[in-house]
């Protein structure tokens, strides 16, 4: 049953969640209508419109693929939970909603006028999105629109029915994705498990954590390179290749529930994959003592960079002996970097690091596909009207 906004607005502001809104591109009319209605402090924690890029890059904390994706509502959403989590240390429901448009305006645009909603609660991740026909309606029109999908959001997070009307063409429809996440999930979300495993049982008389071949990567998506390396390491080291996600990113928000389906989709029963929260690898050697960690130069580099440990090379020191502390070891591969092959002899690494590695040389594998590349053609071929 549809009902107007000043009556939605009331039935979310009677909800018990509190959450923090974040709106780019278009939607604003929500935070208008959420905050001129009573009892808006009931619910409204916070309000924020990262309008300009470099706004949107520092609300994310990194600058996203593209800016107008329902990737990016979810980042959004994400960095909004976080910041209700903050601000918020009651024990009420919490949740970030986001949206991200691109609407009409005074300039041509070259895709396809959009916006994406995205809702991050610590039990579920959802995205609402809705491509416009172009030249079909004024600005305002649309801003109407994106601000009632945008309410609608808000009341499901609030537990409330999307009770607003939306005046849809006869093409138009809103593509809805849901992903309510296991215990587990939630637990490693909110910090109270460190890991979460996938895959076969591990041999009786084995150790599940220790001295394991780890491929830890974003894999975002996995490509034939990461394939190609794993099979290479296991033909190298004689044990089979686990792989690891960090849900954690020193550069950007945690990566939600729709994202760790996706990824962990992408590997099949036979293959042991790892969630954590272990954003470096001194978390990982911690978590994975005795571990050959299974990495590129590019990352290897990074290891070695003390901006990684708040500009402080003395911390950097003592990171890189607390890996080599818990045993643990890495096998390394050449990357193509963009400015050409760097091999691990190309490095300039403190001893204490290089000792720990091993290198797989470039007449015995190299594969210069990166997943940014897909990524961003897969961009490409979406802003092109060919992909969703």
């Amino acid at each position: 049953m549809s009902c107007s906004i000043e009556q939605l607005t009331q039935q979310i502001h009677a909800s018990p969640t509190h959450l923090v809104l974040a709106t780019s591109g278009g939607g604003a009319g929500a935070v208008a209508a959420l905050a001129q209605s009573p009892g808006a402090s009931r619910t409204l924690l916070e309000a924020i419109v990262p309008y300009s890029a470099e706004a949107m890059v520092a609300w994310l904390g990194g600058r996203p693929d593209q800016f107008c994706a329902a990737e990016t509502a979810r980042r959004m959403a994400m960095v909004a939970l976080l910041r209700a989590t903050a601000l918020d240390n009651s024990c009420v429901p919490l949740a970030g909603v986001a949206c991200t448009a691109s609407l009409a305006t005074d300039r041509p645009k070259r895709g396809p006028h959009r916006a994406h909603v995205a809702i991050q609660t610590s039990s579920f991740t959802a995205t609402r999105s809705v491509q416009f026909g172009k030249d079909e309606r004024t600005r305002m029109e649309e801003e109407e629109l994106v601000t009632r999908l945008l309410l609608n959001a808000v009341a499901e997070a609030c537990g409330n029915e999307p009770a607003l009307k939306l005046d849809l063409l006869d093409e138009e429809e809103v593509y809805r994705t849901q992903t309510v996440a296991p215990p587990a999930w939630q637990e490693l979300l909110l910090g109270n498990r460190q890991t979460v495993r996938k895959g076969p049982p591990v041999p009786e008389g084995e150790s599940e954590t220790e001295n394991r071949v780890l491929f830890a990567g974003a894999f975002n998506p996995i490509h034939a390179g990461h394939r190609g390396m794993a099979q290479m390491a296991e033909e190298l080291l004689g044990r089979p290749v686990e792989f690891e996600i960090s849900i954690l990113n020193p550069d950007k928000p945690p990566i939600d529930f729709d994202q760790m389906k996706r990824r962990l989709a992408q590997f099949d029963d036979r293959q042991t994959v790892w969630l954590t929260r272990a954003a470096t690898f001194v978390e990982k050697a911690i978590l994975f003592p005795g571990a050959t960690f299974v990495v590129g130069t590019d990352t290897l580099r990074r290891i070695a960079q003390p901006r990684y440990y708040g500009d402080d090379p003395a911390a950097c020191r003592a990171a890189l002996s607390r890996i080599a502390a818990r045993g643990c070891r890495f096998l390394v591969f050449g990357r193509n970097t963009g400015t050409g092959f760097v091999s691990l002899s190309h490095l300039d690494l403190p001893d204490p690091l290089r000792s720990l590695c091993r290198e797989v040389p470039a007449d015995q594998f190299r594969e210069d596909i990166s997943s940014t590349e897909i990524r961003q053609a897969r961009i490409a071929w979406a802003e092109e009207g060919f992909g969703p």
